[in-house]
């Protein structure tokens, strides 16, 4: 007859200590942290990347109307420091910065108002005479005024600022300054 005895050692090694799993689960804690916070990461910087793409398009579309009209345009009339209406071809074409909207606009004619960029924070006018210098446009509180800084300007240049916020990543901003656009059908007499 044969026995079968098992050896000690086997009985010992049958499951996991409770030290083997504290460390087990020690390790994995710290490698899901290092996934958890690549995936974060990843995922905020893509939301940025999102949001300067965003910014700079709608950026380049609306100063490309801007330069468009600019450039046709045959007479400017200043209605604020934040407003300036071009007419193209016989239609008065307005471009205006709405601080509360937060929005930079165009409207042609009677038509309808259309945000070409939005999100703004800073924005300015600057215009030029035909010799280089800034035409002050700080005050136009009287006709008089606001003619005489139109029958000048010769150049037209936007500065502007704008923010874009979702809801996992802080602000992105954008600023941009345009090119000086030469009103190329006004004229001016230095």
């Amino acid at each position: 007859m044969i026995t079968i005895t098992r050896s000690p050692d086997r009985n010992r090694q049958r499951g996991i200590s409770l030290v083997e799993v504290m460390v087990g689960a020690t390790i994995a804690a710290f490698v899901m942290t290092g996934v958890m916070t690549t995936f974060l990461f990843l995922g905020r910087s893509g939301a940025n990347i999102s949001n300067y793409a965003e910014m700079e398009s709608e950026a380049r579309v609306g100063l490309e109307y801007f330069a468009q009209d600019t450039r046709q345009a045959s007479e400017l009339t200043w209605n604020s420091a934040n407003s300036v209406t071009l007419t193209v071809n016989g239609v008065a074409i307005t471009y205006a910065h709405d601080a509360a909207a937060k929005t930079f606009t165009r409207q042609a004619g009677a038509g309808a108002t259309t945000t070409m960029i939005d999100g703004i924070l800073t924005f300015k006018f600057d215009g030029y005479m035909i010799t280089g210098a800034q035409v002050d446009v700080s005050d136009l509180s009287t006709i008089a005024k606001r003619d005489a800084a139109s029958d000048v300007t010769k150049q037209l240049q936007v500065y502007l600022k704008a923010s874009r916020v979702t809801t996992t990543v802080s602000a992105a901003t954008n600023t941009v300054l345009s090119a000086r656009y030469i009103l190329r059908n006004k004229r001016v007499s230095a």
